[in-house]
């Protein structure tokens, strides 16, 4: 169950102790002794749903207290026995509830937030880098298929020391300004990094292609997608699950920090980090294979020119 919880199964458990049905039927004796069930509340898996379904579990739990202590009265009624002390005592509360926070968010995390809380400075930064980026290299005078494929060495090679700066400047600010938990900033900063980093090149590789009106995508990407990155996907509609939640790349950013952030894992090849990674990849060739596109018709120009 445990193991469970901590890969992000469950919001929430209840586990029944092997002795709940011995401790319950004691319930019934002069001696009794109170049953107790437990519930684990997954804190840093969503805040909102594993609230929510740590209330509906001892929900649950109240109600089986009500319909325990109900059943026992009218037994005991029926037999014409009297109620000790201590069964009254135990009979107020029959079954005893232990609620229990795992991988909790702490103190100073927006409410289990955080990570979606970098999400958008992140996003914006790497917006603003890759335009920027992508016209200083559009104004620059190409001759030749090589320079052009050079030029865009460069712009990812730019682009790569931009998002660094990005990743521990916005986690230092994080840490240092505004006084988030930061657990670990290293791995917190080369998160970012890598996040950021898979971000440009993907932004690069639709400007690339569609120039700089490319940007409105991205920006319906913040507007909308930056709401959805809140709630749990199992909140969403069938649609939403389907058609806009499993296709925000964003949402692996949220899940790599909420791992280092209240899971405890560290920097590693999970998969969101696997998941940022292949789509910098294809999108820095996509960025490279633009270059050579681009040249050809360059050169067709000139030749119809001449």
């Amino acid at each position: 169950m445990k193991k469970g919880l901590n890969n992000k199964e469950y919001y929430a458990a209840l586990v029944i102790p092997k002795e709940f049905s011995a401790k319950q039927a004691s319930l019934r004796t002069p001696q009794p002794s109170s049953p107790e069930i437990e519930i684990y509340i997954n804190q840093g898996m969503n805040t909102a749903a594993s609230t929510m379904a740590g209330q509906i579990l001892q929900a649950i739990v109240d109600n089986m207290n009500n319909t325990v202590r109900t059943q026992i009265l009218e037994g005991l009624k029926a037999k014409g026995a009297t109620v000790t002390t201590n069964q009254a005592e135990k009979l107020v509360t029959p079954i005893v509830k232990n609620v229990k926070n795992v991988n909790e968010v702490g103190k100073n995390s927006a409410n289990g937030n955080s990570p979606i809380s970098l999400f958008q400075p992140l996003w914006i930064a790497s917006l603003a880098s890759a335009a920027i980026i992508f016209i200083a290299i559009s104004k620059m005078p190409v001759s030749s298929r090589k320079e052009n494929f050079l030029l865009k060495v460069k712009q990812i090679v730019t682009g790569a020391i931009a998002t660094l700066v990005i990743g521990f400047g916005l986690t230092w600010i994080a840490d240092g300004m505004v006084g988030l938990n930061i657990s670990n900033f290293t791995d917190t900063a080369l998160f970012l990094s890598i996040t950021s980093f898979s971000f440009f090149l993907m932004i690069s590789a639709v400007l690339s292609l569609v120039g700089l009106k490319g940007i409105g995508l991205f920006a319906l990407l913040l507007f909308f997608g930056a709401p959805l990155l809140s709630l749990a996907p199992e909140m969403l509609s069938p649609f939403y699950q389907d058609w806009v939640y499993s296709w925000l790349p964003m949402k692996f950013m949220i899940e790599g920090l909420r791992e280092i952030f209240f899971f405890g894992k560290g920097l590693s090849w999970n998969t969101p980090v696997t998941v940022l990674v292949w789509i910098g990849i294809v999108s820095m060739v996509t960025t490279l294979a633009t270059a050579l596109k681009r040249s050809v018709v360059k050169g067709h120009k000139t030749e119809l020119n001449a």
